[in-house]
């Protein structure tokens, strides 16, 4: 939580000189300074270009004026003004200072930013469902739209609902809102639209307690000196902003002209922000500053990376908050990197940032002024390619944005899958078998020209993650076309059959670090029919999303290996599928010719969170690296009577039965003082699995720092003292399936000290650390 503290003390330093008295609490600071062209490597005759296309696109009315701003190299190379602000009932000229209604370009300036800075603070997850933060929001099916989803515009939901949702008032609107029915299912189609930020503008308020207006100007353009950005901009704003079309009998000039932000009160999570032209500039500068500006941090840099690079969305580019190349892209320059990313508003505003070029084109019109007839988005469009095309000097681009942590999956496509040229696969995936940018496994190896895809293989809950059955058959892949093989059904090791005409096995998948999660399982014993057959076997690495640092619980009994226990392993094993096949390999003695196409940039110390990577659900229940991080421990209890939160918006971070007091356990459990996580007493009903229909009082488990927090030494001590409360009552006898250390499972029933217990195994814990040494891939 350093970074926030750090940010706090910065606006609190810089706050207490210079304030607008139309911005109270705005610090400050310097505008971007200008600069001529040719200091920054722009050609000037190239620029002026844009006179004639902005007076050509006002004759033919398309707008009655704009203002264009372009930087460069943390300059200001352009800024100028073209037309009128105001045409009716009397002209009035446009200048470099007007307030504009930016519209959409409220999305990522002012909504996206907001809820990057809540994740920087630890207080949102990008994957954290919605309904964990707006628990309204689950309604009709969305329980499993996340924040990331609502971000990119894949959160199934419909562009804009009936204004007759609003006719009974803020309240009454979002209720409706919150009971809207998805159109298609979170993550599957990219579908543009003003509710999810609607949704995401709430989430910052029901995560922070200040709406996203007071939130964004505290956090974000406070920070800035952005004095002239803010929703219901004042008398002072208001009388020299571009005035837009008639509501009623009476012209809005610094009235939000969106009727559903309106309906609101003026601020919303779509649109209600209104901006200046250099205001503006100074957000792109923080943007291309990879979230610093004149010594202010906002966001932190892999928080700016996140925030644009490429998600395919719908067979276009998004990234959460941004436009990339979309049908929405007509406003982008057509010379622009493909690092660049921007937004559009439907008032007629745009702003592109190229972090390739270190360039920033900013167009502000009131193109639908004065009768909503005006289109301008070709016309940014062609003014960001003139801003492109007059760079002459040295670009000096900014190191391209590799990311940090790159999986098997990428490292592969990136070296044109040389690895598998000229062999026949078989590739063991599922949902979470994607590309940085989410492009699948399945396809990016179809597509390949020196291999042949041959055939897939799913495991436990089918090739697309949502089966919670027991026995899953054979299918086929309806994008692919080619058979699927269950390695979750009559067999679950890949048959002789299925491997006709396969010379390399490749395995992509998702792993949680849980001993008992079954997809290492299925590597293994895939590994086992590929060394029977001579078959060479690929594995494409993936993170442990807990890290590769902690190693915790006890090991398996010898001789109870199972299909929940593949190889003699502690609970919490801090490896990754790469290096678990590198020791089954080398600890069963297989011939096997191996492969492992190890990651790149990934540290032992890397949670999920820090890669930067898409969070996909493994499996149906596991919903966020927070479950990830709980599921070593609290995942034991799922084979007794206690519920774990299954059939509720959040598994694994849920305990409890009818018979349990939630209150009772929490004050018990205080005095035991586990380092990173809260308890809260909680009652709850789930509607599937145990105690399904029925009122449970339990516990909703919070990790506070992941760092500290040890998911088995937790759990451990909510077993013992499950166990000493309701003795009668806890049906212990399931406990070891999924522990399987009976000394382990004697010494909880006997409430022996954590302490005590703990110890026992560590003795073998050692010998696991000089095991796996071994065969690690990646250092601290």
């Amino acid at each position: 939580m350093i970074a926030p503290l750090v940010r706090a003390a910065v606006a609190a330093a810089v706050f207490s000189v210079g304030v607008s008295a139309d911005s109270p609490g705005i610090a400050a600071m310097p505008k971007l300074p200008q600069a001529p062209p040719a200091s920054v490597g722009m050609d000037a005759a190239k620029l002026a270009e844009i006179d004639a296309v902005v007076a050509q696109g006002i004759a033919e009315k398309k707008m009655p004026g704009c203002v264009v701003a372009i930087g460069r190299g943390g300059k200001l190379v352009f800024l100028k003004a073209y037309g009128h602000r105001q045409l009716v009932p009397r002209e009035v000229p446009m200048t470099v200072d007007t307030v504009f209604d930016l519209a959409s370009v409220t999305k990522p300036v002012a909504t996206a930013t907001s809820v990057m800075v809540l994740v920087d603070q630890g207080r949102v997850g990008l994957d954290d469902p919605v309904a964990k933060h707006i628990p309204e929001f689950a309604q009709n099916g969305k329980d499993g739209v996340t924040v990331r989803h609502l971000l990119t515009h894949q959160g199934g939901l419909i562009p804009d609902n009936a204004m007759a949702d609003y006719r009974d008032g803020p309240a009454k609107a979002w209720e409706r809102i919150f009971a809207l029915k998805p159109q298609s299912p979170p993550g599957t189609e990219f579908v543009y639209t003003d509710v999810g930020y609607l949704v995401l503008g709430e989430l910052v308020r029901r995560v922070s307690g200040k709406d996203v207006n007071v939130f964004s100007r505290e956090h974000v353009f406070g920070p800035l000196g952005m004095e002239e950005t803010m929703y219901l901009p004042g008398p002072k704003l208001a009388r020299r902003a571009a005035v837009t079309e008639k509501r009623g009998d009476r012209w809005m000039r610094g009235e939000v002209h969106d009727p559903r932000a309106y309906a609101l009160g003026g601020v919303a999570g779509h649109a209600g922000l209104f901006s200046t032209a250099t205001d503006l500039a100074v957000y792109a500068q923080m943007m291309l500053g990879e979230g610093q500006y004149a010594g202010v941090r906002v966001l932190k840099p892999e928080t700016v990376a996140t925030m644009t690079e490429p998600y395919l969305a719908s067979g276009d580019l998004r990234s959460p908050g941004w436009d990339k190349l979309t049908g929405y892209s007509t406003n982008r320059g057509k010379t622009f990197s493909p690092r660049a990313f921007g937004h559009g508003g439907f008032t007629g505003t745009a702003i592109w940032m190229d972090p390739e070029l270190d360039l920033f084109v900013i167009f502000l019109s009131n193109r639908v002024h004065p009768d909503g007839k005006g289109y301008v988005n070709p016309l940014a469009g062609q003014i960001g390619t003139i801003a492109a095309d007059a760079i002459t000097g040295p670009v000096h681009p900014k190191p391209p944005a590799v990311p940090r942590v790159m999986t098997g999956i990428d490292v592969l496509r990136r070296d044109d899958f040389a690895r598998l040229a000229g062999r026949r696969v078989g590739l063991i995936t599922n949902q979470t078998g994607i590309a940085r940018d989410g492009t699948s496994t399945i396809k990016l190896l179809a597509g390949a020209k020196n291999l042949k895809l041959v055939a897939l293989f799913s495991p436990e809950h089918g090739l697309e993650g949502k089966l919670d059955v027991s026995d899953i058959r054979d299918s086929r892949d309806e994008q692919s076309g080619l058979h699927v093989y269950s390695l979750y059904g009559k067999d679950k090791k890949p048959t002789p059959a299925s491997l006709e005409g396969i010379d390399t096995l490749v395995f992509d998948i998702q792993d949680v670090g849980c001993r008992f999660y079954t997809y290492i399982s299925t590597m293994g014993q895939a590994m086992e029919a590929a060394a029977e057959r001579k078959i060479r076997f690929v594995v494409l690495d993936r993170p442990n999303p807990l890290g590769g640092r902690r190693v915790a619980g006890p090991m398996l009994d010898p001789g109870r290996e199972s299909f929940v226990a593949f190889h003699r392993l502690p609970l919490q094993h801090g490896m990754t599928v790469g290096e678990l096949a590198r020791l089954f390999a080398a600890e069963r003695k297989l011939d096997l010719d191996l492969h492992v196409v190890a990651m790149e940039g990934w540290r032992r110390g890397d949670d999920f969170e820090s890669t930067g990577l898409p969070w996909v659900n493994p499996s149906p229940n596991m919903r966020s690296p927070t479950e990830a991080f709980l599921y070593p421990g609290i995942g034991l209890f799922e084979t007794t009577n206690l519920s774990v939160g299954r059939g509720t918006r959040t598994p694994f971070e849920l305990i409890g039965a009818p018979w349990l007091d939630g209150r009772r356990l929490v004050a018990e459990l205080a005095g035991a003082a586990l380092p990173g996580v809260r308890f809260t007493a909680v009652a709850f009903k789930p509607d599937a699995s145990t105690h399904a229909g029925k009122i449970c009082g339990g516990l909703e488990i919070t990790v506070t720092d992941r760092t500290a927090f040890d998911s088995v030494r937790t759990g451990i001590q909510i077993a013992r003292t499950v166990h000493r409360l309701w003795p009668k009552d806890w049906k212990t006898e399931g406990y070891d399936r999924l522990l399987l250390s009976r000394k382990t499972f004697e010494a909880v029933l006997a409430d022996k000290p954590l302490e005590e217990i703990e110890a026992a195994w560590q003795p073998e814990i050692e010998a696991f650390l000089a095991r796996r040494a071994k065969v690690l891939l990646y250092n601290e």
